[in-house]
Order: structure tokens, then C-alpha cells, then sequence
């Protein structure tokens, strides 16, 4: 069993194995010379490391886990035991049933249509006492009421997604798609008619601040412009959380109103009308949270590759690698080659799906048979790869964490 509490001494910064990156990175080389690639890891006074810091920067709001961030039921539950973590936010409404086995709070962060999910979970009472169910549109309710009609299943737990994107004059849409909900009056209207539905219990509302938790804004010619139109958005949106949460309040009453994540920690600890934040990426802590200003989470996890191939004296091949990230198709969503220092991947290949070309000065030394550690863009990505991780601890192998892959789940 993972433990992140007990007989851990704190790790600063500066006295972590993961500050020298030679003897980091040599130290998961030598520990894991036994076994066969691809080889993936968890350092665990990384992954400790990574999780109070996100209690720190949440500022003593409670943080619900972002499952698919993780996808490691023993991450899940080792977080779940440190004081501040409270609940799960699952991506399917399958993993949520099968989470519901073990967790009794569970949020579905995006809406189903999984019928077959729904009449699981319309006839399983304590099933529908853990999950709350995410909705923005009345068809949500409808479909739900075609699998089961109300006075024949048990009442229904649903919470609303409220879009936390930036409306710009100038810019325009600045974030992610989600909910056709936006404004007070607009949220209020349909939290109205979702209480006058029977066989349905408002709950909570979720607002995703994607272009400020999912943006990095430390470097790059665009950081400037990043960091302006982030505060101009984390203005507007603590205006317009604190209207849609007044108004909320004259409709249902609430057990939560979560925003956040990994990026914006501090923004929605901050934030008066929140009661709970969602984080996940931040424990894994992928290449691409390195590119915020206002903190540096440590390399918690990462993969090695075993070099293939020398196709000339300056390019090695690894084999495997393409494990790319969700978003844009960008070489930010790439795993990056860190270890042997200054290795790249070629700009008409790339990460691939059987085979990565590496250059740099570091090729030339590599040999057919030595070991290339990446590190993964975001943090999902690898466990649907794997079938474990390797638990390190002090560069010596301690465990084994299976991953949903390994439990034999593949929930999307």
C-alpha cells in the first residue's frame, strides 16, 4: 500500500534527489536496470512533495482529485488520506461506478449519455448516493428520465457546469468549450427548472478556469500577453463566480462550488464563492507544469525508453514514445527526452507511435541498449501506456501500482 504519511521526513527543494538531475536520473537508471522497457515510475517523495504543495498554494480550500490526471487507484487512495483532499472527480460515468465500490464522493466532471451506465447506477441506491452527476442542458435530464422515470429509481444526485471561459470584445473566446451556460441570470434559469423536475437533487455547480489552470505562463515570447489576459480573466471571473453564486442561492442549496486546478490554485483558494478546488496533473506533475511562474512541482513521474537503433552517428531510436497528451497536436504535448541531457526529437518524426529518433550531443555516446528517461506532457497519458508504475523511494525499487490499464480498465 502507497503511504505518503508515515515515517517520511520533509524534503526541501534544495536536499531532494530530483534537484540534481545527474543523480536523479542516474539513481531511476540504476534501479531499474532490471527490468524491460518501456518502464514507467513514481518517485514517491516526489509525488508527497508534489501533493502538500498543492494544499500550500490552495490556501486550506479542500482539493477534490481529478481522477483522470491520475489513473492509479493507489495514487487516488494515498491522496485521499492526507488532510485536504476530499473526493474524486471522475471523467466517465463507468469509472465512477467502479470508483463508487471503494469512494463515497464522486463528482462525474463531464456529462454521460452512457445508458447502460445510467441503469446501473438508477438501480444501485448507494451508487447513486456517492456520484453526482454533471449537467448543463435539460436534454441531460431527459435522457436520464427515459432510462428511468422519477418515483422508479432513486433521486439523482446533478450538479451544473457553468462556462468559466473569457467572453474578449477584442479576442473573443478565450478557453475551452464546455457548457452553454454563462451568466447569472442564465445559470439561475436553469438551476430553476432543474428543481422543479422531480427525481432530481441540485447539489453543486462547477466552473473550469481552463485558460488560467491549463496556461502556462512563465516563458516564451507570448508570456506577456498570457499573463495580462489571464488577470483580466481571473478578474471578470471572480465577478461573475460571486453573482452566479448569490443567485444560486435563491434556487437550491448547495454542497459545493468547485473551480480550479492544477495552475490556478492560488486564484480559486482565493476566491470567496468556492468551496472546493479540483486538482490532479500537479501530483504526477507532467513537463508542462514547468511553464508556470508561481510554482515548480517535482518530477514525480516519468518513463524510460531503451535505445534501438543507430541510424548515424549523431541519432539514436528509441523504441516507443509517441505517448502523446490531449490538446492542440503540438510538440508542448510530446514526451520530452530528459535524461541523458540535451536529447530532442527530430521535427518531421517526433514522438512515435513504435519508434523515436533522439539527437543531440547526448546521441553520440548513446549504445544500442541504453536507457533514455522521459518525462510526460501532462499526466493521464502514460498510465494508459503501462499496466504499472514502479513505486521508488530514495532510488531503490519499493513497490509496484498497478494502473486502470493493469486492472484491466479502459474507461476512454
Amino acid at each position: 500500500m502507497l503511504d505518503l504519511t508515515a515515517g517520511q521526513r520533509p524534503t526541501s527543494d534544495s536536499d531532494a534527489l530530483w534537484s540534481s538531475p545527474q543523480r536523479h536520473w542516474s539513481s531511476l537508471t540504476e534501479a531499474t536496470a532490471h527490468l524491460p522497457a518501456p518502464v514507467a515510475v513514481i518517485d514517491r517523495e516526489a509525488l508527497r512533495h508534489n501533493a502538500m504543495d498543492l494544499l500550500v498554494r490552495a490556501g486550506g480550500i479542500p482539493i477534490r482529485v481529478a481522477t483522470k490526471s491520475v489513473r492509479v487507484r493507489a495514487v487516488l487512495d494515498a491522496v485521499l488520506e492526507l488532510p485536504g483532499y476530499r473526493g474524486l472527480l471522475a471523467f466517465t460515468l463507468a469509472e465512477a461506478l467502479w470508483l463508487a465500490e471503494q469512494h463515497d464522493d464522486i463528482v462525474l466532471g463531464y456529462p454521460t449519455v452512457d445508458r447502460e451506465g445510467l441503469r446501473r447506477l438508477l438501480a444501485d441506491e448507494q451508487a447513486a448516493s456517492r456520484i453526482t452527476l454533471m449537467i448543463d442542458d435539460t436534454a441531460h435530464l431527459d435522457l436520464i428520465d427515459s432510462v428511468a422515470a422519477p418515483g422508479t429509481r432513486p433521486e439523482v444526485r446533478v450538479a451544473i457546469d457553468v462556462d468559466a471561459s473569457l467572453r474578449s470584445t477584442s479576442l473573443g473566446h478565450i478557453g475551452v468549450r464546455r457548457s452553454p451556460l454563462y451568466s447569472a441570470s442564465d445559470v439561475a434559469a436553469f438551476g430553476r427548472e432543474v428543481v422543479r423536475r422531480p427525481g432530481f437533487r441540485l447539489v453543486g455547480l462547477q466552473m473550469y478556469e481552463a485558460q488560467i489552470a491549463g496556461q502556462g505562463d512563465a516563458a516564451g515570447p507570448d508570456a506577456p500577453v498570457i499573463r495580462m489576459v489571464q488577470a483580466r480573466s481571473r478578474d471578470e471571473l471572480r465577478r461573475r463566480r460571486a453573482e452566479i453564486a448569490d443567485a444560486m442561492a435563491q434556487v437550491a442549496p448547495l454542497e459545493f462550488l468547485n473551480g480550479g486546478g492544477t495552475g490556478s490554485l492560488e486564484f480559486t483558494g482565493s476566491d470567496q464563492s468556492l468551496t472546493e478546488a479540483t486538482a490532479g496533473s500537479g501530483l504526477l506533475a507532467g513537463h508542462l507544469f514547468d511553464g508556470y511562474r508561481s510554482f515548480r512541482p517535482a518530477p514525480a513521474a516519468a518513463f524510460a525508453l531503451d535505445v534501438v537503433r543507430k541510424p548515424t552517428h549523431d541519432i539514436a531510436t528509441v523504441l516507443g514514445g509517441g505517448w502523446i497528451a490531449s490538446g492542440p497536436a503540438l510538440a508542448s504535448r510530446q514526451p520530452l527526452p530528459v535524461w541523458p541531457a540535451g536529447l530532442r526529437t527530430l521535427g518531421r518524426e517526433a514522438a512515435g507511435e513504435v519508434q523515436t529518433p533522439l539527437r543531440g550531443p547526448a546521441a553520440r555516446q548513446l549504445r544500442v541498449g541504453d536507457r533514455v528517461w522521459f518525462r510526460h506532457a501532462k499526466s493521464g497519458e502514460p498510465a494508459e501506456r503501462v499496466d504499472r508504475y514502479h513505486l521508488v523511494s530514495d532510488g531503490t525499487v519499493i513497490g509496484e501500482l498497478s494502473t486502470y490499464r493493469g486492472e484491466g480498465k479502459a474507461f476512454l
